[in-house]
């Protein structure tokens, strides 16, 4: 079964304009990979972890019916700090759901034509958008999100860039789009020590974009795209994680090795083109090494 993890228009319609982030997994394909769920567990931010716990725990058993999870990390408008909404898609026994909260005499708030629930005692909501789709997270978030399906702020699907950018990755199990700022926060982390050089300055500030994509049918592949502002620089960045995939090389053990000798780094047309496969068992032994560990860190 090939898995895809595409968003729905009422899905994309909830997330605000302005995201840093947006990652989206086949919560099916996902569950049934063990290399997957060993890297959720390992990887996944702490505000994501509580979102995703939250639902697990939250009683209405929504998790068991997901098919998609999406999580948007965004900045409000006029607010610095990033915001996190979380966005469910499948089949939700919405009319078993809604009983129980009479039946408990859970206390209902409204905002416009939206009833938004609270789910347990994490502090978080949860606002049912139709049968299929329920959007969560804390207040804020989730009023930032309701405002912008409700026109009453831009949302997602008047972003062209990263709307553009989804139809090159939303076939895959896990897909993740990032602005400037968030691809310049990952390609620290990637490039580790090497950040700090003279040559990533200039690289860094002609950042435009990023896109990621992992699937977990055959073994575990991850393909990397990073849209530079120039061709020159994009072939800059290659050659500076190609530096860093030779010292790693010296310094790593021989899982790391062989790990970063199937680890393809090149440039095209002014993006930087990052991919990696192996099997489901050298992916497993890979999560625990240093070398994955600084990576990810």
């Amino acid at each position: 079964m090939v898995h895809a993890a595409e968003l729905s228009s009422d899905a994309k319609a909830v997330i605000p304009h302005d995201v840093q982030q947006l990652i989206v997994v086949d919560y099916r394909a996902m569950q049934n990979s063990p290399a997957a769920m060993s890297l959720k567990d390992r990887t996944l931010p702490p505000e994501l972890k509580r979102l995703e716990t939250s639902l697990k725990t939250s009683g209405l058993k929504v998790d068991q019916d997901a098919d998609v999870l999406a999580f948007a990390a965004f900045r409000p408008s006029g607010a610095e700090q990033v915001k996190t909404v979380g966005i469910a898609q499948g089949q939700f026994r919405t009319r078993e759901i809604l009983a129980s909260f009479a039946k408990n005499k859970t206390k209902i708030t409204t905002l416009r034509n939206n009833s938004i629930y609270p789910m347990g005692a994490a502090g978080l909501s949860v606002a049912f958008l139709n049968q299929t789709t329920l959007v969560f997270g804390d207040r804020d978030a989730l009023r930032a999100a309701l405002d912008a399906r409700d026109g009453m702020a831009p949302n997602f699907l008047s972003n062209s860039e990263f709307v553009s950018e989804m139809g090159a990755v939303d076939q895959k199990a896990v897909w993740s789009l990032l602005d400037q700022k968030g691809t310049q926060t990952m390609m620290k982390g990637v490039l580790g020590d090497a950040s700090g050089l003279a040559d990533y300055d200039t690289v860094k500030n002609r950042m435009k974009s990023s896109h990621y994509t992992m699937d977990f049918q055959n073994g575990v592949k991850f393909d990397m795209a990073v849209v530079m502002s120039d061709t020159v620089t994009a072939a800059t960045a290659a050659a500076l994680m190609k530096g860093v995939s030779l010292l790693k090389k010296t310094q790593g053990t021989p899982l790391e090795k062989t790990a970063l000798d199937e680890t393809s780094i090149d440039s095209n047309a002014g993006t930087l083109l990052v991919s990696y496969s192996s099997s489901d068992s050298q992916f497993a032994s890979l999560l625990s090494s240093p070398l994955f560990q600084q990576v990810v860190k």
